[in-house]
């Protein structure tokens, strides 16, 4: 597990970096612009799925580990454990989906 987190930990922090640069100035260009364009939107909610999927990968570093080797469970808190990752991450699938379904809609 610590493969997929170590590497999904830097794809989510590029592709997070690469979605801010791109929805940002997508937000408050004019539509007449490049940075306004339909284009640059759809670069952006692109890099807004893949730093939620690699975000969701590195949710999986928290799955119970089985077998004879396997360490004992640790206890989950907010402030050590799954727990504020889980609301962090699955809120940016919310936000994602909403993104795309503004997107779709014309909404943004």
């Amino acid at each position: 597990h610590a493969q997929v987190g170590t590497g999904a930990l830097n794809v989510h922090t590029f592709a997070g970096t690469l979605a801010l640069l791109f929805w940002v100035p997508f937000l408050v260009a004019g539509n007449k612009t490049l940075l306004g364009s339909a284009l640059f939107g759809i670069i952006a909610i692109f890099f807004w799925w893949v730093t939620t999927i690699a975000g969701l990968l590195i949710l999986l570093r928290w799955l119970p580990s089985r077998g004879r080797h396997a360490s004992e469970a640790s206890e989950d808190t907010w402030s050590d454990g799954p727990g504020l990752s889980l609301l962090a991450h699955f809120g940016m699938l919310c936000g994602v989906a909403v993104f795309t379904f503004a997107y779709l809609t014309s909404a943004v």
